[in-house]
């Protein structure tokens, strides 16, 4: 078949596989040309298929040489139906990890059910023996607790208030008004449920206790701030009430680590185009505005840059990494300059639908969300008839 971005609302309902694997085949590039660093050897990613985690365990891998293990919930092709961009992302590491002989495995399924976490609880022990870092990426929408069975759902929600924003449609470049009205008691602790540390708590303590964690184990989640142009909606609602809570097991998981010279941190990294954040109403328009800042300065970062800055300078620099009063590694320390967001909010206050494109960086924000899908590589052939 020949493979056309299908994108509605700022959701691609497909993936291009061979952009796919020019889209790792490019990270990877990144981290070799940096040269390597002397960090983890046994790596265990939850929520490895995109973004952040995909980045982590290409840094990992191909940065320090470490064996990895990765777990995601992707959809392979079906019909006419291509699988996901993670499926093909999983497919494409794999195959790069298996040619440079790094020792890798991924599992597609349910991060939150005891049967996975006991499947790659024995591959460790398989693999690796032992894991020294454990990084938690994990993004969904849906969580079943492996105990109770009971289903929760998370929402994007506004939280005390009644939301009301302007949004960037990705694929038309037009404004469009926004609202939400706030979430219920209800919603907000289903969300907790689903992103908070609660699952990434259970994860520790099921590797502890099987006894495949170092003693020097280092476990990092991954959690974002922001600016005050997006508070209401992101750090102020729903999902900054579930941060909370991640950051808040950091804590708890830092004193269960620290005595065989562990520890857990949460890093707080850049807003950048991912599948979860183009659907966020108001972060579309603010990416695109903070692209075309952060570029013009020199300061712009992608997924790998990011986290190839963290690993080598932070959790594997000379020293413990440097971190706010809160315990959290900022790696939004560039976004959140003073100069960056005094730019940002004079260019966020004087947009309009006739000069959206004139003033923030929406052919950016458009081409890498594009390519987080395997679409927009010049060196694809997008024309071409392909088996998905």
């Amino acid at each position: 078949m020949v493979v056309k971005p299908m994108i509605r609302s700022n959701i691609c309902m497909n993936a291009h596989p061979h952009g796919c694997e020019r889209n790792v085949a490019r990270q990877i590039e990144y981290v070799t040309s940096q040269g390597p660093f002397n960090g983890p050897q046994n790596v265990l990613v939850i929520g490895s298929s995109g973004g952040y985690g995909l980045a982590s365990r290409i840094t990992a891998a191909f940065g320090s040489g470490a064996a990895t293990i990765g777990v995601a919930y992707e959809s392979p092709a079906k019909g006419k139906r291509t699988a996901t961009a993670g499926w093909y992302q999983d497919l494409a590491f794999r195959r790069f990890a298996d040619e440079a002989g790094l020792p890798n495995r991924s599992f597609i399924g349910d991060a939150f059910a005891h049967e996975t976490k006991n499947d790659v609880i024995a591959a460790v022990k398989e693999l690796m023996g032992s894991v020294d870092l454990v990084v938690y990426s994990l993004a969904s929408g849906v969580r079943v607790d492996p105990d109770s069975g009971e289903m929760y759902r998370s929402a994007l929600k506004p939280v005390g208030q009644r939301y009301e924003s302007v949004t960037l449609d990705g694929k038309t470049a037009e404004l469009k008004p926004t609202a939400m009205d706030p979430a219920t008691e209800d919603e907000i602790e289903q969300t907790i449920k689903v992103m908070g540390g609660e699952d990434w708590k259970l994860w520790i303590e099921a590797l502890r206790d099987a006894g495949v964690l170092a003693d020097n184990a280092i476990t990092v989640a991954y959690s974002y701030i922001g600016p005050d142009i997006t508070f209401a909606l992101y750090r102020d609602g729903t999902i900054g009430k579930a941060k909370e809570h991640l950051e808040a097991t950091a804590h708890e998981l830092d004193e269960m680590l620290s005595p065989g010279g562990g520890h857990a941190w949460v890093s707080v990294n850049k807003a950048l185009v991912t599948r979860a954040s183009a659907v966020i109403p108001g972060v579309s328009l603010y990416l695109a505005v903070l692209y075309g800042v952060m570029k013009k300065k020199g300061l712009h970062e992608g997924t790998i840059e990011q986290m190839y800055r963290l690993f080598s300078d932070q959790l594997y620099g000379n020293g413990p990494p440097d971190v706010d009063d809160h315990r959290r590694i900022r790696m939004d320390d560039w976004e959140m300059r003073d100069d960056v967001q005094r730019e940002v909010h004079e260019l966020w206050n004087a947009v309009t639908e006739e000069n959206v494109t004139q003033i923030a960086d929406v052919a950016g924000f458009q081409h890498e969300f594009l390519q987080i899908h395997g679409f927009g590589f010049d060196e694809v052939d997008y024309e071409a008839d392909i088996e998905a």
